[in-house]
Formats: structure tokens, C-alpha cells, sequence
């Protein structure tokens, strides 16, 4: 029997049960689902750098082997998966029609990028807003990163270079913007903070002001705009910061979430080994 607190709203947000739905567990570490255009989702198994498909019909299917290591990613709104391909401190833009590979960030004043995590593009702008955190990996060479700090970017269109847009972050991660275009939230995993942000000129941010007492490895965004943020198990927010709800996920860690599904009302869930899927009662806001 599930306990309500006053505020909770598990019953408005989930069409019956608020226990997630075991789609498969043959991952070693799943990350960084995207939803297309169609609702079809792509995530990312990151130890075994590979991106998989999950579609409407619910058929799993693996889309690119040799992955770049990708992590976070986001369909753009020409239909481009960005994703944050960590193998070589890169950010991609990957073709799905025939997975042609374009390299928009490379580095950052001639030095490697830590390792970009997690991604999402402006809907009106197009540009690109992601974060960087270190997290040493096993397939890396180095073992100390070549930058001060860790930081969230933008890379404006048409450029091949970011600029900084925080710097005060312990840990930036997971990153969602609104559809239409008027805050950004970044979650500091490490301060176990969130952050909401308003647009400046050039793409840079302003107005920062504390969402919520939690940090967020992924995040996404319902019609209503509530933020779910993810790590132990999902945790709804409204927009004005208020808790709304909690959905335990049988995995040590859950990485990242979106709404998928033709009508938008699946909630996808990357955790661990497994992905998961939950049916909502809200759509997703992309």
C-alpha cells in the first residue's frame, strides 16, 4: 500500500499502478533516452558504446554500435540525435536516416572537454545548451582532466567552439529546457541542487534561482510543466518547486527518463541494466 503525503499527486500523473514496467535488462549501464519525432525512443548502453532503439511497437533494436561512448542525448528540431560522445570528449550530431556523424564540439580553447553528459537543444534558437562534469572512465588514457572546473556550455549555431554559461556548479548533469523556450534547468548533482535559469542575449543565462533541494543525473518535463529528475528512482516537482510524487524503480541507480510513445504518455526509464517504461495520465512536453 502506497502512503500519501498531502501534496501528492502519484494518482493525477500515473494511468494505474506507479510501479515502472521491466521492458528489458540486457545493459551494463543504460543512459541518455531521446524521443524522435515519431515517439520512438533512443538511449544509450555506455559501457558497451552502443544506442539502441525502442519504438512504438515496442520493439527494441540496436541503431549504432561503435557509439562514441554517448551518454546524454536530445533530438534536435531538424531531427538530428545530439549526443554527448564522451569516448573522445566530443559533441555529436548523428543522421538517424543514415547515421552519418558530425563532430560540432570538439574542444574548448584547444583543451579536451571533461567529458559532455547530458545535452538538450533550443526550440526557437537552436542553440545548444550542455553540461560537462568529469567522471573518469575506463577507456580513457588520461586521468586528470585538462580544464579548471566543471561547467554547463552553449554552442550557438553555426559554431564549432561554446562558450561558458555556469561555472559556479560542484558537478553539472542532467539538463532539460521548456518547449517554449523561456527556462533552462540544470541539476548539480554533486551540490545535490537543481537550477532554473532564463535566456540572455547570445545564449547566455541569466536570473538563477534554486529549484529544488535535489540533484538529478537526467531529467524531462511533463504538458503541465513538472520536472521529474531522476537517481533514487523518479521525484516529480512541479514548476513552482513543490513535490508532487515518487516512483521507486527496482535498479541501484536510475540514469534518465523522457516521455515517449505515440501520444507521448509513456514515461521511459533508463536504470542501470535495465529499461523501464511507465504509463502517465500527462504527456510528455516534447
Amino acid at each position: 500500500m502506497r502512503m500519501h503525503t498531502p501534496d501528492d499527486q502519484t494518482d493525477q500523473l500515473v494511468a494505474g499502478s506507479a510501479t515502472p514496467q521491466l521492458i528489458a535488462r540486457q545493459f551494463k549501464f543504460t543512459e541518455g533516452p531521446a524521443v524522435d519525432r515519431q515517439g520512438n525512443v533512443f538511449f544509450t548502453d555506455q559501457p558497451n558504446n552502443t544506442i539502441w532503439q525502442y519504438d512504438t511497437n515496442g520493439k527494441l533494436s540496436l541503431f549504432m554500435a561503435d557509439a562514441g561512448r554517448a551518454n546524454g542525448m536530445y533530438f534536435d528540431a531538424k531531427g538530428h540525435l545530439l549526443a554527448c560522445a564522451d569516448e573522445n570528449n566530443q559533441l555529436w550530431s548523428i543522421n538517424p536516416e543514415n547515421k552519418k556523424v558530425k563532430v560540432l564540439v570538439k574542444d574548448f580553447g584547444g583543451k579536451r572537454l571533461n567529458g559532455p553528459n547530458d545535452v538538450w537543444a533550443h526550440p526557437k534558437t537552436g542553440g545548444i545548451y550542455f553540461t560537462d562534469p568529469y567522471y573518469q572512465r575506463d577507456y580513457w588514457k588520461r586521468n586528470s582532466p585538462d580544464m579548471v572546473g566543471q561547467k554547463v556550455f552553449y554552442l550557438a549555431p553555426g559554431q564549432s567552439q561554446p562558450v561558458v554559461v555556469d561555472d559556479q556548479l560542484r558537478k553539472p548533469n542532467g539538463i532539460i529546457g521548456t518547449p517554449d523556450g523561456r527556462y533552462l534547468y540544470v541539476a548539480d548533482i554533486d551540490g545535490n541542487k537543481t537550477y532554473r535559469y532564463q535566456f540572455g542575449p547570445d545564449g547566455r543565462l541569466t536570473d538563477k534561482q534554486l529549484f529544488a533541494e535535489m540533484g538529478s543525473d537526467g531529467m524531462t518535463l511533463d504538458e503541465k510543466g513538472n520536472v521529474y529528475l531522476t537517481g533514487n528512482g523518479v521525484t516529480v516537482y512541479s514548476a513552482a518547486g513543490q513535490k508532487l510524487a515518487h516512483f521507486d524503480v527496482p535498479e541501484k541507480w536510475t540514469g534518465n527518463i523522457c516521455f515517449a510513445g505515440k501520444d507521448r504518455n509513456m514515461l521511459f526509464i533508463t536504470a542501470s541494466e535495465g529499461i523501464y517504461k511507465l504509463p502517465m495520465r500527462v504527456k510528455g512536453a516534447y
